[in-house]
């Protein structure tokens, strides 16, 4: 790496640069009009400013007469100089931009600094050209102004040049992967989020790159009101006479000069978008769509039906479709006719109530109302409902009409240890997904494609996998080998598939069983296997493992799959596997670093791809910036991401959207026709949350936003007269203007009440939607509202057993007991209530058979690995019978239950530990670099049943002690054990220990660990031994 001697001046007379030029202008074709045409442009001035107090850059005279050229060519008037005395307010004022070309060092003095600031306020534009950015360091202004620093840089050298942004003149002009030599700059910081970035620069394309998988290379922004555009290019003499590199340099020119249209506040977003919630308190939200008139139709996966209207900012119920409600079925999928403007037809993916199947059905829409009897099937696919998981469920239509519909592998993840599920043994079909997603003649684990009819029939259109005649496999299979393709999009201008599937469990790679799970985003541009369940990510093979034995066989030939299962009824000759378009594991991806926090679970998410339309007149919609853009989203992660393809719809780059704020679980999104975002969120929790929401996101260009509404009350339910107590808690205006309250009670549309925190009583029986409106000063409003039902009170679910926070093991027999109380049934039907437990991992959770009745019991899964951070969430639920025309009410109650074996590296809190990767038997991690006074810790435990505990650790040094402490690093010791010297870091041992008093209840329990001076030792896992919630309470 180099940094600058900015005491150095090195001045070289440059030749040729007018014939090379004017080879150049004939490629280019920017010659001025001539004198017979209709209009000329009005020429405007820029001040070209090229003053060094340090390195100097022999391009300089290069660029000087490059720039004339395009001024000349362009009605510009280019006026050249390296006197910094030109830097007045009355010089300045006839340019409407100025142009530090490869400027360095401090050139300007304070009064010149001055005058700079006020042309920049005054509404002009600056334009930085390479080291620009290696100049006046210690003006903070003209730092946040070209927007970063020079930090150092390699050799000159060709590389890849990423263009994110295919609309604004400056790289509109380019290719989307720019090929070019030149010197590349590190820069002090990354300007992503605080400015708008055009193009990146490729460090795998070159060598030198020290800024990561997110290098800025070209951005713009509005700053100080005024314009900023500064490029990394144009160290070399060659550079000036490159015609990509001028076409470039003109758009930027003319950007800044105000002469040319672009968008510079597109990924300004703090500043020029808003997250809007239009609805909350949503029951497990599943899809979403928009009507052509802006109605915004979506599915709870319990059967419901809503219809968000914008012009009420209230939303209704439409219709209940009856769907069996267990795993993770019921109402998955909605889509609308590509018609629906004048049919009304939607089309519904359901698991009917008594048919073990997944329905694709049509229906009719009157008046907002669906029509039940309309319904048309249009498809069916077995359904084993001893297995869980993996439904898939989401539909997308094409520009061609063709449907999509996502169909997951219907197998049982677990007892396979978190590998590819192969299980070929006599009464073990479930857990074999060579039965469902490889094989050729059953739709499940696969993405199907067709094309309905007005009868309710379907075509198969062209293109698809196998022949239209079922001779190779089922007609409508458009890529077979997915595992769970939970999420899909339709391009469309390309008609191209995006998917997200998510993948199996393990943890690390084993020799013997093969890779680690990977979840994938996919593309396809034409029908294909996707291999699973042999191959995964890029293609990395699974080996053939006999369940029976245990033997481990060759791994499979992803080229070339061969589908043996006696449980295969289709081909056994398969298709190529075609590797993932974006795969990453569970921790920190190599391959796709931009996928950060991979720490947390992993579900991945097609989301939509956006179609910018300049007739829109919405002033909400997304810039021109995001057409062609794909957008992803991470369910587990809480992120999206806009991801950017070339011209021949090969990945580009993976860029971060809104970065700044939370999503609670991104279900799904479509693009309204009005150009705005519209997303689901499912909650924090893992069944009802009140935080499950519709979001709309608008895009603002940086003027007023609306307020951020949340309301929330201290009751939504009860007897007449009912009083509840309103609050606007959280209510922010985003740029901090002052806001006032306007309170709707009952629907009516007069304001009942505009305090912040009111109380209102309901002095007769019904539902009411409450609505709270908040206004800006500047005249921005946004609504919120919630449900308020008189009449009837929802009951009251305990679970008595098994504790909130205990301890099982796999295929135990958990006891449950539930009590429940209302306060208008007579008694309580016990047939009502149900408990559904769900198997959990990391941010997660897969649902298990529903039980029911007030007591009995259930059993828990095998765990598939034991390097995963796993806990079960049990839910009970009760509807009472309603009272009169006050619809009934369902009460919920939720415990979490541990599991006893904890990897130590899947800690709640920590102090002083590091995670890093294991030899010990299983893989994964184990923490260490442990100092006296270290600590781990996990929330909410209860040690009802548990006896003593156990302790994998190891130790190189002289050890030290574990003390398990309740609720704080030095509250009351339950237990100890001291660790000895092992014989290495790696070298691992079991001690144990049996437990002194146990406290009562839930609590956070630490484990402290205490030594001498320097590491201590490691530990690998905890487990807490005892029957733990199997025990009969």
């Amino acid at each position: 790496m180099f940094k600058r001697n900015r005491g150095s001046i090195i001045v070289v007379v440059l030749v040729g640069i007018v014939a090379a030029l004017a080879i150049f202008w004939q490629q280019l074709g920017t010659s001025p009009q001539d004198d017979d045409s209709e209009e000329q442009p009005e020429s405007y001035k820029v001040l070209l400013f090229s003053k060094t107090a340090g390195f100097r850059h022999e391009s300089i005279s290069a660029g000087i007469e490059a720039i004339r050229s395009l001024g000349v060519d362009n009605y510009i008037e280019v006026d050249a100089t390296e006197d910094a005395a030109v830097f007045t307010d009355d010089n300045l004022a006839q340019y409407e931009a100025v142009i530090f070309l490869s400027t360095t060092g401090d050139i300007l003095n304070e009064a010149e600094k001055s005058a700079f600031e006020h042309y920049i306020r005054s509404g002009k534009g600056y334009v930085g050209i390479h080291s620009a950015s290696d100049t006046e360091y210690n003006w903070p202004w003209y730092g946040e102004l070209v927007g970063a620093y020079f930090k150092d840089h390699p050799d000159v050298q060709s590389a890849n040049v990423l263009v994110a942004d295919a609309a604004h003149p400056s790289t509109n002009v380019l290719p989307a992967v720019w090929t070019r030599t030149d010197e590349w700059y590190n820069f002090n910081s990354n300007v992503r989020n605080k400015l708008h970035v055009l193009a990146t620069l490729d460090e795998k394309s070159y060598k030198g790159g020290n800024m990561g998988f997110d290098h800025p290379i070209v951005w713009c922004q509005e700053y100080d009101s005024g314009r900023s555009w500064y490029t990394g290019g144009g160290h070399t003499n060659e550079s000036f006479s490159e015609p990509g590199f001028l076409r470039h340099l003109l758009g930027g020119i003319q950007w800044a000069a105000g002469k040319a249209e672009g968008n510079c506040k597109a990924t300004d977003y703090e500043g020029a978008f808003e997250k809007v919630v239009l609805q909350t308190g949503l029951s497990q939200p599943m899809s979403v769509r928009v009507t052509p008139d802006g109605q915004v139709y979506f599915i709870e996966r319990s059967g419901i039906l809503k219809i968000y209207d914008p012009e009420t900012s209230v939303t209704s119920m439409a219709g209940r479709v009856p769907v069996f409600f267990e795993h993770e079925d019921g109402l998955l999928g909605l889509e609308l006719d590509p018609g629906f403007a004048t049919n009304q037809q939607i089309y519904l993916f359901y698991s009917p109530k008594d048919d073990p199947v997944n329905r694709v059905s049509r229906f009719t829409m009157n008046d907002n109302q669906l029509l039940l009897d309309s319904e048309k099937i249009v498809l069916e696919t077995p359904l084993d409902r001893s297995a869980c998981c993996h439904a898939g469920g989401d539909l997308e239509f094409d520009s061609d009409g063709n449907l999509y519909i996502a169909l997951g592998d219907n197998t049982d993840p677990f007892e396979s240890d978190g590998f590819g599920p192969m299980d070929e043994r006599p009464g073990r079909e479930k857990w074999d997904a060579q039965r469902t997603s490889g094989n050729t003649q059953d739709l499940r684990g696969k993405i199907l494609r067709i094309k309905p009819k007005e009868d309710g029939t379907y075509e198969i259109p062209d293109g698809n996998l196998f022949p239209a005649d079922g001779s190779q496999g089922r007609p409508e299979i458009y890529t077979m080998g997915n595992r769970n393709p939970f999420k899909i999009t339709v391009d469309p201008y390309t008609n191209w598939l995006y998917w997200g599937d998510v993948g199996p469990d393990a943890g690390v790679d084993t020799v013997l069983r093969g890779p680690k799970g990977y979840d994938e985003f996919n593309q396809a541009k034409s029908a294909g296997n996707y291999g699973w369940p042999y191959c995964i990510a890029d293609n990395q093979s699974y080996t053939d493992y006999n369940f029976k034995t245990g033997a481990f066989g060759k791994p499979y030939d992803c080229s070339a799959l061969v589908n043996d299962s006696p449980n295969n009824t289709g081909s056994r000759n398969l298709p190529p596997a075609q590797p993932a378009m974006i795969y990453y594991p569970y921790n920190n991806s190599p391959e796709f670093p931009e996928l950060e926090n991979g720490a947390g679970g992993r579900t991945a998410s097609a989301g939509t791809v956006y179609r910018y339309d300049p007739d829109n007149s919405s002033a909400g919609k997304f810039p021109q910036y995001f057409d062609k853009t794909l957008f992803i989203m991470e369910w587990s992660r809480n992120w999206i991401k806009e991801v950017k393809f070339d011209e021949d719809g090969n990945l580009l780059k993976i860029n971060p959207f809104l970065p700044h704020l939370s999503f609670l679980r991104p279900m799904d999104m479509t693009f309204g026709p009005d150009g705005t975002l519209y997303l689901l969120e499912y909650g924090t929790g893992w069944g009802e949350n009140d935080d499950a929401a519709l979001i709309q996101i608008r895009y603002t260009g940086g003027v007023n936003r609306a307020p951020i509404v949340k309301m929330g009350a201290d009751q939504t339910n009860g007897l007449a007269p009912l009083t509840v107590q309103f609050n606007s808690e959280g209510t922010i205006d985003p740029e901090h203007d002052p806001f006032t309250f306007e309170w709707d009670f009952n629907g009516d549309g007069t304001v009942d009440a505009t305090e912040a925190n009111p109380s209102h009583t309901f002095t007769e029986n019904g539902e009411y939607t409450v609505m709270l409106t908040v206004h800006d000063d500047q005249g921005a409003s946004a609504s919120a509202n919630l449900t308020v039902t008189v009449g009837n009170t929802a009951p009251k679910v305990t679970i008595n057993a098994p504790v909130n926070g205990g301890f099982f093991a796999w295929g135990d027999t958990v006891p449950y007991s539930l009590t429940v109380t209302d306060q208008e049934d007579d008694a309580i039907d016990c047939t009502k209530a149900n408990l559904l437990p769900s198997l959990g991992h990391d941010e997660h959770a897969h649902a298990d058979v529903n039980h029911i009745g007030c007591e009995g019991a259930f059993t828990t899964s095998k765990s598939d690995t034991n390097i995963e951070n796993t806990f079960y969430i049990v839910e009970a639920s009760y509807t009472d019978k309603g009272v009169g025309n006050i619809p009934p009410l369902m009460g919920r109650a939720t415990v979490k239950l541990h599991s006893k074996d904890k990897q130590a590296e899947h800690y709640d809190a920590m102090n002083a530990v590091q995670a890093e990767e294991t030899t010990d038997d299983g893989g994964g991690k184990n923490i260490g670099f442990i100092e006296n006074g270290s600590w781990i810790m996990w929330q909410g435990m209860d040690l009802h049943g548990i006896e003593s505990m156990n302790f994998r650790v190891s130790s190189a040094a002289d050890g030290g002690t574990i003390e398990m402490r309740v609720d704080s690093p030095d509250g009351a010791l339950i237990t100890s054990v001291d660790i000895n010297n092992t014989g290495g870091w790696q070298n691992w041992l079991t001690v144990s220990s049996d437990l002194g008093r146990k406290p009562e209840g839930q609590h956070d329990i630490y484990f402290v660990f205490k030594g001498g001076d320097g590491f201590l030792f490691n530990v690998n896992w905890i487990e807490f031994v005892g029957p733990g919630v199997a025990e009969d309470l």
